[in-house]
């Protein structure tokens, strides 16, 4: 069963977040002090979480990406996972974590059948991780980067949030992840996720990051498979993996966008920056799965043609990535 939005672009992708709770505090990602964090009472169970995911499945979604604040981070978490990825009609099952746990739980997630992980790492340098992070042990993010190629994941993502001043004299480094090791390094445009008067000035556009790469090396355009996200693929000539970049602020990609979003208390979102939301839980709760369906059918219908991220920085609305599934 296709699923489609008024704009034509179909929407087969569900990023679904199953908790709040993160063991970083990421600079782009929460304000120093924190965010209130959600009750437990409040955050969906397990087998809600299932029951939305079922139903997205059964109206159209193919790929379910789990993602948080940091998934692993909730206890039953691989239970959970072994039963979702059973789900009759999902093609796909990926994860989003920063790497922290992967050391311990690889295995166990290839077990479960997770499919690709895709590993948050802004920098590969000490110092500079713990800054980003506020205190993130890098070592162990390399500890479980080995331990997932072990369990014999074939699609790891590794992702690099470029700031300016920050980590971009690093780019050149990342992108020679991928010359001798199958990963997909992907750059990411730093986003006013936060209050940040400068984030301007912070972001750089994917063009500049691929003109800084194109000085070291040549890029081949590579073409996207099905059901990836939003990243715009290249090989560096002779490179055993790819490097892309993903550009949400100087050239969004909302043309083809292809998902929605859950998020831990049952919230739908038809895109991140999207103000207008859905509540699933009372449909949850009445058990009423019909009703549930129409309602994940109505977030696809008011899906907008394209973000509105310049215009939510200018009102100062923040987004604390960890509360809406990054």
């Amino acid at each position: 069963m296709a699923l489609y939005d008024p704009f034509g672009r179909s929407i087969n992708y569900l990023r679904l977040s199953v908790t709040d709770r993160c063991n970083l505090r990421c600079i782009y990602c929460m304000p120093a002090s924190g965010v209130h964090a959600i009750r437990h009472k409040d955050v969906l169970s397990f087998e809600e979480l299932l029951t939305v995911s079922r139903a997205a499945v059964a109206i159209g979604v193919e790929k379910i990406r789990v993602t948080g604040g940091e998934p692993l981070v909730r206890k039953g978490i691989i239970p959970f996972l072994a039963e979702l990825s059973t789900t009759p009609g999902l093609k796909r099952l990926v994860l989003t974590t920063n790497g922290i746990l992967l050391p311990e739980m690889a295995a166990e997630l290839r077990c479960a059948g997770v499919e690709s992980l895709n590993i948050s790492l802004d920098s590969l340098q000490p110092d500079t991780f713990d800054s980003i992070t506020r205190g993130g042990d890098i070592l162990k993010v390399f500890e479980g980067i080995k331990a997932a190629e072990e369990a014999g994941f074939k699609r790891i993502k590794i992702n690099m949030v470029v700031i300016r001043g920050v980590n971009d004299h690093e780019v050149a480094a990342f992108a020679a992840l991928t010359l001798t090791r199958p990963y997909h390094v992907r750059f990411i445009e730093y986003m006013p996720t936060l209050r940040d008067d400068s984030w301007k000035a912070r972001t750089i556009s994917g063009s500049e990051i691929l003109g800084k790469l194109a000085l070291r090396y040549t890029l081949q355009p590579e073409s996207k498979a099905a059901m990836d996200g939003p990243a715009s693929y290249y090989r560096i000539a002779g490179a055993v993996g790819r490097v892309g970049v993903i550009t949400p602020v100087s050239c969004h990609f909302c043309n083809e966008c292809n998902r929605i979003r859950v998020t831990s208390t049952g919230i739908a979102k038809s895109c991140l920056f999207a103000t207008e939301t859905h509540d699933l839980k009372p449909y949850i709760h009445a058990g009423d799965d019909q009703a549930l369906k129409n309602a994940l059918r109505y977030v696809v219908t008011t899906k907008p043609e394209h973000h509105e991220i310049a215009e939510r920085a200018q009102k100062n609305i923040t987004l604390p990535m960890s509360q809406v599934g990054g």
